[in-house]
């Protein structure tokens, strides 16, 4: 299974971003092969509007079939399940430490979107 972690830089020990859409890195872990591979989102960063959707989109076309960050608004939030991605959210930690969480089942997957659009 491929997982995405919104994270604030590009390894995996670095702490995850508790923005989706305006998150600076996508680690994607692969739990079978336990490997990741990065993927910037800079283009997103400093997007004016269409963040949560472009890098949801962009997520989807990576294969993934879960996310794991911090908040995730409406607009993502709809772009992600309806590419079929679940959605779960992780409080302060690393990256190492939210895949962690994820295998464990610690994590809960969320049903509704937990912030407004555009937050930053």
């Amino acid at each position: 299974m491929k997982i995405a972690i919104t994270a604030q830089d590009k390894e995996i020990d670095s702490e995850i971003d508790l923005r989706f859409g305006r998150a600076r890195w996508l680690i994607v872990f692969d739990t079978e092969a336990e490997d990741f591979k990065v993927h910037s989102n800079e283009v997103n960063l400093n997007a004016v509007q269409g963040a949560g959707i472009q890098t949801g989109q962009n997520i989807a076309n990576l294969g993934v079939e879960a996310v794991i960050t911090g908040n995730v608004g409406p607009n993502a939030f709809k772009t992600l399940r309806a590419a079929g991605v679940k959605i779960f959210l992780a409080e302060k930690q690393t990256a190492a430490e939210a895949v962690e969480s994820f295998k464990a089942g610690k994590l809960n997957e969320v049903n509704n979107a937990n912030v407004e659009g555009h937050w930053v």
